[in-house]
């Protein structure tokens, strides 16, 4: 009942909050919160919007697995926004001059992905374990550096090609490219079955290998994991490498399944999304994947309140209410839980000692 309580507890009673603080806001601006509600929900049945909400989820998702990875290590990886934005360029200019058979082009652009990914998280790795510098500090600042090396990369005189008004990468070949799967009106990113597959290796990984239990153990107590023979650094950095490479893939449903190139103008921010939806999912992938279709519905669905005269930002209120009250609601049900087993713990003490005072009593008669 604890376990159950500690994982779906929190999340629901954050979703609820949001709903309920987000009619308040609802109603204090005028509008109707249940039709709100009600156009929201009934966007997601017109034209491509399941399918469009399915393919951001996929995003959303291996960033949300990348910051889960960091998480298990008590390690708060915020550089996923940049190390996926530098796997993005690196991959869309190789994967552009490649020509390969189609298989192993798309295979060779995976492998620079996940490895380009690693390569930018592995600055702030070893800096953590050999200066001890602060990954939160040192990710952030990569972050600012990316957009950088993305202006300069894409640039006419390096690897940029002009189309139009826009300027890109070259457009990777159609043997680099993930077919997508046709469902109605929409098509669904083949990368989507990759991503399920990442997250049943994340989950195997953690559940049933050595390392996955020396990773969580390191999490919960560098000391006694160190007790136990496990090298805590050896284990911060191997997680940070993991979370960098799963980060390098973030952008691959998107170059592989509908854009083909890169540029300045490819959507960002999925990976502070990311953090959101580990949050959200208590970096279960289950439970990262229902909060990366949660927060890809609030994103894809929040154009039709325009339709009845109320802003979409009342989305972005939700998702942040969400955030907000997750942290929130898994201390509170935390707290509980350690209360309910103190109480648990002392009526045991209890009727031990009743016992052994009754024990007493017939040995002296």
């Amino acid at each position: 009942m604890s376990s159950w309580r500690t994982r779906l507890l929190p999340p629901l009673l954050a979703i609820v909050f949001a709903v309920i603080l987000t009619a308040i806001a609802l109603i204090i601006s005028g509008a109707d919160p249940l039709q709100a509600y009600g156009t929201m929900i009934g966007q997601l049945f017109k034209g491509s919007t399941a399918v469009d909400t399915v393919n951001l989820a996929t995003v959303y998702y291996l960033s949300g697995l990348a910051v889960a990875i960091g998480f298990q290590m008590n390690l708060f990886n915020i550089g996923v926004e940049g190390q996926y934005r530098f796997a993005a360029i690196v991959t869309a200019i190789i994967g552009g001059a490649l020509q390969l058979p189609p298989v192993i082009h798309v295979i060779a652009i995976l492998i620079v992905a996940v490895a380009s990914g690693m390569l930018y998280a592995a600055i702030p790795a070893v800096l953590k374990v050999t200066r001890g510098v602060s990954e939160v500090i040192s990710t952030i600042m990569l972050n600012a550096i990316v957009g950088g090396i993305v202006a300069f990369l894409v640039n006419a005189d390096q690897f940029g090609v002009q189309t139009g008004n826009n300027i890109a990468t070259r457009e990777i070949a159609e043997t680099g490219r993930i077919p997508g799967i046709p469902i109605g009106s929409g098509e669904l990113f083949g990368f989507v079955i990759i991503a399920a597959l990442i997250g049943a290796a994340y989950w195997f990984m953690l559940n049933r290998t050595r390392f996955g239990f020396e990773l969580k153990a390191s999490g919960e107590s560098t000391t006694a994991a160190a007790a136990g023979g496990v090298n805590a650094k050896k284990m911060t950095l191997i997680a940070m490498l993991l979370s960098g490479g799963v980060a390098g893939l973030v952008a691959m449903p998107e170059l592989l399944g509908r854009d083909f190139s890169y540029g300045i103008t490819s959507t960002q921010m999925y990976g502070f999304t990311g953090i959101a939806v580990a949050l959200l999912g208590r970096n279960h992938p289950a439970g990262i994947a229902l909060g990366a279709l949660l927060w890809a519905f609030l994103d894809r669905s929040a154009v039709s309140l325009e339709q009845i005269n109320v802003s979409k930002e009342i989305a972005t209120i939700m998702q942040g209410v969400i955030v907000l009250s997750v942290v929130i609601a898994y201390e509170i049900v935390r707290r509980a839980d350690l209360a309910a087993e103190q109480r648990r713990v002392g009526r045991a003490l209890a009727g031990n000692g009743r016992k052994g005072s009754s024990v007493s009593e017939g040995g002296a008669v």
